[in-house]
């Protein structure tokens, strides 16, 4: 049946913008749903345990979604240094860094840490990259960095509590982690279309994960509860695998402004998710740093998003 075949609402669903558009909600939303399900793992399992475990499957996954696609092919010379990075700096370090701070931290202020990254990528492009430091760009990170400085203000914030420094200084290294891992997407010339070196880049963190696994936990005594691994299957598929494919699949069918501002939705959904779980209420020093870090990235990204694609 082709298109013109199909009712005027089917033609529409069908077109790129509205794939693209179903895959950024898919992406966002198992994101922000994982952060509470990685967080009740925590209870069960270390924090290398549950990331090693979760990357196994998630390679097992990407790697027959590669394969269903008919897009698994080797990763070419050119596409090694930004796949050990991507593969180094967030699919190992960025996800281990944040499963320790989820032991320390609230879920819903892990989150909000964790997505600072856009922030330290302003700086990062302008110091690495020779990107200009517009106006726009450089009043968007005052106010996301404003956020931040809310969020440790001393009212509300203990700087005694030596188990929260920690939580909270990880969370905050692993957003530039992931922010390093960014900055050298961009500056890379792709032989290979990105999705295509998912699988290869899981596969490499999974080595790395399980040997470190092994290394420091050994092997921990686990009870295999069906709730358990019902989590391990939610972070492991919907919260890795499939939302690292939709992720792909939406930059490909949306502009890059619209997928950017899109990402922002997955911290107040993994905030709601952990509120209805796991009965974290978010406090009002949290919500007002929610609102200004997302409104400083959202004031930084569009002008940028733009130059970078005309």
């Amino acid at each position: 049946m082709s298109v013109t075949d199909r009712s005027p609402i089917a033609a529409v669903w069908a077109t790129p913008h509205a794939k693209g558009l179903l895959a950024l909600t898919a992406a966002v939303t198992a994101w922000g749903i994982g952060w509470p399900v990685n967080r009740a793992i925590l209870y069960h399992l270390p924090p290398l345990s549950t990331v090693a475990a979760r990357s196994v499957i998630a390679t097992a996954a990407l790697f027959a979604i590669a394969g269903w696609q008919r897009r698994l092919t080797l990763p070419d010379r050119q596409d090694v240094p930004v796949l050990l990075s991507i593969s180094l700096l967030h699919m190992t370090g960025y996800a281990v860094l944040t499963s320790i701070g989820l032991l320390f931290v609230p879920v819903g202020r892990s989150i909000v840490l964790a997505y600072t990254m856009p922030l330290w990528i302003t700086p990062g492009a302008a110091i690495f990259l020779r990107e200009q430091l517009t106006p726009r760009r450089a009043s968007g990170v005052v106010l996301g960095l404003a956020g931040l400085a809310v969020m440790f203000n001393p009212l509300g914030f203990d700087w005694h509590d030596r188990d929260g420094l920690i939580g909270n200084a990880v969370l905050l290294l692993a957003a530039l982690l992931w922010a390093a891992s960014i900055l050298h997407i961009r500056a890379h010339r792709w032989k290979a279309a990105p999705f295509d070196l998912i699988p290869w880049e899981m596969a490499l963190a999974t080595l790395i994960l399980c040997a470190a696994a092994l290394a420091v936990d050994s092997w921990p005594a686990i009870e295999w509860t069906p709730g358990l691994i019902g989590l391990l299957l939610y972070s492991a598929l919907p919260g890795t695998a499939l939302a690292f494919w939709a992720a792909a699949v939406a930059s490909q069918n949306l502009p890059a402004v619209t997928t950017s501002l899109g990402l922002l939705a997955a911290p107040v959904i993994g905030i709601i998710a952990s509120t209805v779980t796991l009965g974290e209420v978010p406090t009002l020093t949290l919500l007002i740093a929610v609102a200004m870090i997302i409104g400083g990235i959202a004031i930084g990204t569009p002008r940028a998003m733009g130059r970078e694609r005309s």
